[in-house]
């Protein structure tokens, strides 16, 4: 796959050739169970593959990345819990046919932002409505990785008729009712194809997830480790790219014996290993005790360290390689672009200092943060 990622950024092409390479390794089933012929994965096995695939194709690992949220959330949400939050019956034979899916190569991709609210689920304007049949659902996604190329969308929308924050989330097949319009053009991550979803779409009524109407906001606070920590081990594998290609492009020009270079490599060094560990912890807390004040905490920390590492770092090691490593086409342009998109994906590194930072003071950090 590193060997693909320049011709992919370049083009900004879906990475066909990488999700080949997937769907025949088994992995669009980690996260499904074995009975359903996935490999049963933990949170923290995906974050192996995670940091894995991101050291390689960072772009390839964020779309796995929307596909790993969709089949993680579904496979490892407890059925007490879904049966607590009041879910139909009929949810877990709906679950079991998209995990299945997953391991037979079906992707799924993620459709919660929109333009002007970001991914605030509070503020979702794409609506819902119920129908003879299951329910219609109208409105405008962006940010949404693999458009065009996933089998069917996580979208999040908001009850039509009601006068509360009443969001539910629907998985919708690709097909008629879902547009794809094709507005990605960007800085990095080129090759996630992130285009714009539009939606009037009619589904049927076990496309609502859970059979549960407004459990958005409560699962996004409850298990927000696939909202914000999935992305952090992408990002930790952008960082330890940029490291070796940084070794690389040093020796290459004899560099290495400066020791302000070396002393900026020492620091980008221990910095990556610092972000590692802690989302490795992050990781191994959801993968134990998924779902507590601590474990959450672990969580954004994870985010915001991986965020701000990676751009930080890309940043020092492409000032310490010089000009001659900013030429388009030169592994450490593309790594750098991509690193810089860290800090800025949901939640943003100052959404997520935010958040700790009324955590730490003993105020409730999801009152506004959803």
């Amino acid at each position: 796959m590193a060997g693909r990622a320049a011709r992919y950024d370049a083009s900004g092409d879906f990475p066909e050739e990488d999700f080949a390479d997937l769907r025949a390794a088994g992995l669009l089933g980690l996260m499904a169970p074995e009975q359903l012929g996935g490999a049963g994965a933990s949170f923290a096995d995906y974050t192996d593959v995670a940091i894995q695939l991101g050291s390689g194709a960072g772009a390839t690992a964020l779309i796995f990345n929307m596909h790993a949220s969709v089949t993680g959330a579904l496979a490892h949400t407890p059925d007490e819990l879904v049966r607590q939050f009041g879910g139909a019956e009929g949810f877990f034979a709906f679950r079991d046919r998209v995990l299945k899916g997953a391991a037979e190569g079906a992707l799924y991709a993620v459709a919660m932002s929109e333009r002007g609210i970001g991914s605030r689920l509070s503020k979702v304007k794409t609506s819902y409505e119920r129908t003879g049949s299951g329910f219609h659902i109208s409105g405008a996604k962006t940010f949404v990785s693999g458009a065009g190329h996933a089998d069917a969308y996580l979208v999040a929308a908001r009850d039509k008729h009601s006068d509360e924050p009443k969001i539910s989330y629907f998985l919708v097949p690709a097909g008629p009712g879902v547009e794809v319009q094709r507005t990605w053009d960007s800085l990095g991550m080129r090759a996630t194809t992130s285009h714009d979803l539009h939606l009037e779409a009619d589904v049927s009524e076990d496309a609502l997830v859970g059979g549960i109407e407004g459990a958005a906001l409560l699962l996004a606070q409850v298990m927000p480790q696939w909202l914000v920590a999935s992305y952090a081990a992408v990002y930790v594998g952008v960082a330890q790219a940029v490291l070796r290609h940084g070794v690389e492009h040093l020796r290459e020009r004899g560099l290495h014996t400066l020791p302000m270079v070396r002393a900026r490599l020492g620091r980008a060094d221990v910095q990556v290993a610092a972000a590692e560990l802690v989302v490795r912890e992050a990781a191994r807390r959801v993968t134990d005790d998924p779902g507590s004040p601590e474990t959450n905490r672990w969580v954004w920390r994870a985010k915001l360290v991986a965020g701000d590492t990676a751009a930080e770092v890309a940043f020092s090691v492409l000032e310490a390689a010089g000009a001659s490593a900013t030429r388009r086409g030169h592994p450490l342009e593309r790594l750098y672009r991509d690193a810089r998109c860290g800090a800025l994906q949901p939640a943003t590194s100052d959404v997520c200092a935010d958040w700790l930072g009324a955590s730490a003071l003993g105020d409730n950090p999801d009152e506004a943060r959803w």
